[in-house]
This record gives structure tokens, C-alpha cells and sequence, in this order.
């Protein structure tokens, strides 16, 4: 599994990075997806992440 942040659509809320913060983190003003591939006993927890997301900035694959 691979989660990939949009750079061009996030807006930096961190929600993503208080749900998940073992694969996503805050760099600056934007998040990015820390864990590439994500470990399998953190996808469930990116998924929550992704679904956290207001603007739909985080891809799951």
C-alpha cells in the first residue's frame, strides 16, 4: 500500500498527521506521507488519515 499527499491540494489542517502520525507527518505548511510503502500494520491507519482529510489531498494505492 502507498499514500501520497498532494502537495498542490493540501492545506496543512494535520489532521491526517493526529490521526495517523506514524505514516503521516507535517513538513512546513503541508503534509506528506512519511511511511512509502506504508508497513501493514499501519495501512488501516493511513486509510483513517486519508478519510480525515477535508480537501482529498491523500491518494491511497
Amino acid at each position: 500500500m502507498k499514500a501520497v499527499v498532494d502537495p498542490d491540494i493540501c492545506i496543512g489542517c494535520g489532521l491526517c498527521a493526529d490521526t495517523c502520525p506514524g505514516v503521516y507527518r507535517m513538513e512546513g505548511d503541508k503534509a506528506v506521507a512519511s511511511l512509502t510503502p506504508v508497513a501493514p500494520d499501519q495501512e488501516e491507519c493511513a486509510r483513517n488519515g486519508a478519510e480525515e482529510c477535508p480537501v482529498e489531498a491523500i491518494k491511497i494505492s
